[in-house]
């Protein structure tokens, strides 16, 4: 390996680099444990069951070697960052079918890590969400909001079999204080407007609070946290999270300037759904992402527009998903029109660059 001057610094290992994926999102992975219950720390023990065990049977079937690629912590952030994009009480088989056909059609039929031309953990919450759309988009309501708080044996009751340890229904678990289902604050802002409301009205919803909503702007001021630490350690590019953010910016800030009682403002956008998680631990993925310093800004740019435009005409409430996975497709072009000149190459009609 060559490494840039000064010489005696070592390179992150692959490990040491997915172990503090998993370390950054601690402070997030903390707030959704606070706001909607223990049910995501299950999925996350699931999909890491299901990640390790694909993996090794896939690389059985490919005569590769097992016990090296498995402890390149690949699989396991895989399996972390799909725990975490799940809602709590998922059904387990959706959790195991989710992330098993990351790690077997996205990551290792491809060749493995660093073959993978989209991002395993957002194929499968794709996959997911248009398999069991009903499932995909129910999540718990906050913790101040719940009219039935949901305890940890009545967690894996319901995940496991569908029902809560009384064989109380899971729509049950899902009812917040004023009795009705609880949804995102997003999807909850979708629906009101599809119904005619306006976003000022709107706003006055109990779970509509603060900067998006409760618990949800907790939630990625803790990923955001923990995105600025890895890009303090450069594991993370900082152009890409900074581009992912200043396209929900402008394109937010377009809309609400055409129409602020029908489109929501840019703070909001920012401080709802998983648009933390996905620019700072999605987006950011190097293998899947463009490798030029230009390319991550439009990268990230492209991100953030699409995000915005889903979540406003699009039938989904949250696109971080979407959006990452068609900035995937993207990547080649991006990358051959931005990649910097070679020194000392030629330029202009063929005339020598200055040397």
């Amino acid at each position: 390996m060559i490494l840039s001057s000064p010489f005696d610094k070592e390179p992150n290992s692959v490990t040491e680099i997915m172990l503090w994926v998993i370390a950054a999102t601690l402070p997030g992975l903390f707030a959704l444990v606070y706001f909607f219950g223990i049910g995501i720390i299950i999925n996350i023990l699931i999909a890491s069951i299901t990640a390790i065990v694909t993996e090794a049977l896939i690389l059985k079937l490919r005569k590769r070697p097992v016990k090296a690629t498995l402890f390149d912590g690949s699989a396991l952030v895989t399996a972390w960052l799909i725990g975490l994009a799940l809602p709590p009480l998922l059904p387990w088989w959706m959790i195991v079918v989710g992330t098993a056909f990351a790690i077997t059609f996205v990551k290792q039929v491809y060749g493995g890590l660093g073959n993978n031309l989209f991002n395993p953990a957002m194929v499968a919450y794709v996959l997911l969400l248009i398999s069991f759309p009903v499932q995909m988009t129910s999540w718990l309501p906050p913790s101040e909001l719940a009219q039935n708080p949901v305890g940890i044996t009545d967690t894996l009751s319901y995940i496991f079999t569908g029902s809560g340890t009384n064989g109380q229904d899971i729509i049950n678990a899902r009812q917040g204080i004023d009795g009705f289902t609880m949804a995102t604050p997003l999807d909850h802002v979708r629906t009101e407007l599809a119904q005619g409301y306006r976003i000022t009205e709107i706003q006055s919803s109990p779970i509509i609070s603060g900067l998006s909503g409760i618990g949800w702007q907790w939630i990625n001021l803790a990923f955001l946290l923990g995105g600025l630490i890895l890009i303090i350690r450069k594991i993370a590019a900082w152009q890409i999270p900074a581009g992912v953010l200043a396209g929900i910016f402008l394109m937010s800030l377009l809309l609400y300037f055409t129409d602020n009682d029908q489109y929501l403002s840019p703070l909001f956008h920012w401080f709802a759904g998983a648009t933390m998680l996905g620019a700072f631990f999605i987006a950011t993925d190097p293998v899947t992402a463009s490798t030029t310093a230009k390319g991550r800004w439009l990268f990230g740019l492209g991100i953030g527009i699409i995000t915005v435009l889903i979540r406003t005409f699009g039938g989904y409430p949250d696109a971080i998903a979407f959006a990452v996975l068609l900035m995937n497709m993207a990547v080649p072009m991006i990358d051959y029109y931005t990649k910097p000149k070679a020194y000392g190459h030629k330029t202009n009609k063929g005339a020598a660059a200055d040397v």
